[in-house]
Parts: C-alpha cells; structure tokens; sequence
C-alpha cells in the first residue's frame, strides 16, 4: 500500500532567490517573502497604471482644450501648408504639447459632435479619480496591502471550489490486513535486539544431523535467541526482561529483504527502555480470551493472570509482573486454568506441577516460588505438559531427547525437582525446552544464525530421564544452539522433499 499511488510521500526543498541570491527558507520566511513580493507587484503595476492615465488624461486635457476652440483649430489647421506647420502653430496658439497637437491633427470629425464631446469629458473625470486613488495607494502602504489581502480573497473565492472528489467514510470492513497477504511467517530476534520477519516458505525441512541453512546474518558478539512461527495477520505479544509487554501485530515488523538480513534493531519498533530486551513472543491469534498467561522468571518464580488483563496493551506497554532485583522475566505460556507445568532449569533439572497451585493475580503483582534452583542454576525452559505429548529437550552442543510426560511426577510446585537430563561438557548447558506433540517439526537456530527445521520424530523418544540424548544439528567451531521451536507440518509438499536433499 505504502509503495503505490494510494499513499505518496515527497519531500520539498523551499529554495528560492532571495534579493538575487538562492536561500532555503522556512513556511514563515516564505510567506513573508512572498507578501513582500506581492507589495513589489502591486506598487509596481499601480505606478504603471499612474502613467498610463497621467499620459491619457494629458491627450483628453489637449481635447477638450480643441473642441472649446474648435472654430480657431479649424481654421488654424485650414491655414497651415503642412502638418507640421499645422502641429506647431496649434502649440503655439493654444499651449499644446507635441503629442496634445498630434493627437488633435488625428481627431476625426466625428468627434465634434456634442455626445463625442460628453464621453471625452467622463473619461477625463473618471481618469482624474484614477489618478488620485492610485497616487494615494502609492502613498500609502497600508493601501497595498489591503489590495494584497483583496486579491487573495478574490483567488480564493475564484479557485477555492468544493472537491470534486468526495471524501467519506468507509463503510466497508476495509483494513491495511487486507492488502497483506497473511502468509505463515518466521520471527527472530537476537540477544542484541534485532528483530525481523520472514517467510517461512526459505527453510525447508532436513532430517535430523544436517548442517542447516544460514537463516540470519549477526555480528560476532551477537546471537539469534528467540523464534516464533506465526501469520502475518497475528497479533504477537512481546514480553521484555523488565516485565513489561508489549502488542503488535506481525505484519508491523518489518519483512527482511533476504534470509541473511539481520533485521532491524526492536528499539526501533517498540519503546523500550535502556537495557530493556524482548525475551517472550506470544502469538494471540484465535486464543480464547478466558485462557491465562503463566509466566515464570529466572529465579524460580511463577505468576498466573488472566489474559484480559493484556486486551487493551497500550502504546507504551504495560506492567506484565513485579520483579525483585536481580530477576528477569525468562518464560511466558498460554494455560487454559487446568493444566499441568514443567519447569526446567539450565543445569538440567525440571520440575511439574499443577496450574492450580499458582492463584490468578493482578498484572502488577511478583508471583509465587515455582521451582527451589541449585546455585548457578536458572529456569530457561517452561511449558504445559498435554496429553499424547511428549518433553523435548536440547542442549547448546546440538543434542535433544524426547521423553513422555509419564516420566515426569507431578508434585508441589516450590520443590527442588527432578534430573532431566545428563550434562557433559560433550552437551553443554540445556538451551531449551519444549511439549511436543507427533506431526510437528523442530526449528534450531544458532548463536550464529544457522537454522535447521526437522520432523519431531525424527528425534527418538528416550525412557529414562537422566541421558543425554542424540546429536540433531552439526556444529561448527564455537557455535552454539541458541534457542527453538517447534511448528506444525502443514501438509506433504514433493518439492520441498526434494530439495532438502540438497541440504543433506
């Protein structure tokens, strides 16, 4: 819409000549400069026109002095042997001037008549009120500019017609969604704050211990952390660090020119504060209005609201949860007020509990201990355990298991929790985890930008808890899983199979 006729934008460059120089002026200095002109315009024209009637009423004035001694001009002229002789005996008798003699010699006779005689007389007296209204005009500034004003008015009323074209209010359900197609869509954001969108149509799915596609260009010191798999049309909640969230929709941020663009700085698009970042997408497309957002921090701590709390998310943002210092919002989840949590820690530990443990409070408010943490340890995973699902797992070095929620007991919620997974140094720290479910596929994406999608079940499900699972994507160097998400297989498509052998 922005790129077509419908909405234009153009910039203007007031340069104009100035006393003979070029200058670029404000709207002020222009207005005044062409007032000024105006004023230069009318003076100029009004002198023009004094000349012009002090030259017409000279030639009436030689007129009316010939037909007030027509008889002597006659014969004057009957007398003379030529023209000039004719011219300048009539400036000698009656005290012409050169061009008062002439214009009498070419009088025609017609002229003599008493009616010619009336309209040379209203002319002259007319042109006398000519020439006094235009000697007090140039007399008087005042005088300009209110012939200034008076011309303006009469452009206005000449010119300032109705539009022709009418101007009403849309009765239809018209809307800039309409001229977007709403194409499933790929979010990321890096620990750095850049944020883009993409379609996800460019990452085609790969079996499990490929190298991946570059999905994003970073800096070295940066990391891509958050992803989301939505539609253009969704509405996408963005939960910071500060607990604080924000609203919009995913077609507001902007499309990334290619799949190794970096994105666009989330400043840029939401009003964060200094040291504020995104850490939580929550896409609210056709989410129940009832349903709650539970939200857990990196210290253990948990908080259930209700999600009407958040319909009216002002520009600014709003408080999504207190924090004591030090902490920081790590995870947010949809809860339908009967479900079961998993909590689960970067040291390998997790924990379930039952959603009812947690009372809905207010947006303003800190929550409750969700998890008891080891020292060092923090919660970087949290999710709602679902029937027939299954809890995938993954570490920074690119391993991940799956376990089925009958491995995990439920119990109080506070408690230390159980392992969940083996941590070596071949594995590294767990980066995320996840409730999933068959015919959904996994999308990672590392530390520096490479994304890789498979089929969930091309990750074997494990019966013990305390392992370490299988290598799902080949890193290189010092790379490092930085963050997933799992997504739903929309169908069988025989080119995209074939062209993940390319990948291979």
């Amino acid at each position: 819409y922005k790129h077509t006729q419908l909405q234009e934008t153009f910039g203007v460059i007031m340069l104009a000549l100035v006393d003979g120089h070029p200058r670029v002026l404000t709207l002020k200095q222009i207005l005044n400069y062409y007032l000024d002109h105006q004023k230069d315009v009318i003076t100029r024209r009004s002198k023009f026109e004094l000349d012009k009637a002090l030259a017409r009423a000279h030639i009436l004035e030689g007129l009316l002095i010939a037909l007030d001694h027509i008889d002597e001009v006659i014969k004057t002229i009957r007398e003379s042997a030529t023209d000039d002789v004719a011219k300048q005996s009539l400036m000698s008798k009656f005290g012409l001037s050169e061009k008062q003699a002439i214009a009498i010699l070419d009088m025609r006779l017609r002229r003599l008549t008493g009616l010619e005689r009336e309209k040379i007389e209203e002319e002259y007296a007319e042109l006398e009120k000519r020439i006094a209204y235009l000697r007090s005009v140039l007399a008087d500034e005042h005088k300009v500019m209110e012939i200034v004003k008076m011309e303006l008015l009469d452009a206005k009323k000449k010119f300032g017609d109705e539009r022709r074209t009418q101007i009403v209010a849309d009765s239809s359900d018209f809307s800039i969604e309409d001229m977007i197609p709403n194409e499933r869509m790929v979010l990321t954001l890096t620990r750095r704050g850049y944020m883009k969108r993409i379609n996800a149509n460019v990452y085609h799915t790969q079996n499990k211990g490929g190298r991946g596609i570059k999905g994003m260009g970073t800096k070295d010191e940066d990391a891509v952390n958050h992803l989301l798999y939505t539609s253009a049309w969704n509405t996408v909640l963005f939960f910071t660090n500060f607990g604080r969230v924000y609203r919009l929709k995913a077609y507001e941020i902007p499309e990334a020119n290619s799949r190794n663009s970096k994105g666009i700085a989330a400043i840029n698009i939401l009003p964060l504060s200094n040291g504020e970042k995104v850490n939580a997408l929550i896409d609210l497309d056709q989410v129940d209005p009832s349903m709650n957002l539970f939200m857990v921090t990196e210290k253990g701590l948990v908080k259930k609201t209700l999600l009407q709390e958040f319909k009216n998310v002002r520009r600014n943002g709003l408080i999504a949860i207190s924090l004591m210092e030090g902490d920081h919002l790590a995870k947010v989840r949809l809860t339908n007020g009967d479900q079961t949590i998993i909590l689960a820690t970067k040291l390998g530990m997790a924990i379930c509990f039952h959603e009812n443990d947690v009372r809905p409070m207010g947006r303003n408010t800190r929550g409750v201990r969700g998890i008891t943490l080891a020292e060092g340890d923090m919660v970087i995973g949290a999710d709602v355990l679902e029937p027939d699902c299954q809890v995938l797992t993954v570490s920074e070095e690119g391993f991940g298991k799956r376990n089925n929620i009958d491995a995990y007991k439920v119990q109080l919620r506070g408690g230390k929790g159980i392992k969940n997974f083996k941590i070596t140094p071949k594995t590294g720290d767990i980066v995320g985890v996840e409730v999933v479910h068959e015919g959904q596929e996994l999308m990672l994406i590392t530390s520096n930008g490479i994304v890789i999608r498979t089929d969930i079940e091309s990750i074997g499900i494990k019966k013990g808890r305390n392992t370490s699972g299988v290598k799902i994507q080949k890193l290189e160097g010092d790379d490092k899983v930085a963050a997933l998400d799992t997504i739903a297989i929309e169908g069988n498509d025989e080119e995209e199979k074939e062209q993940t052998k390319l990948f291979k």
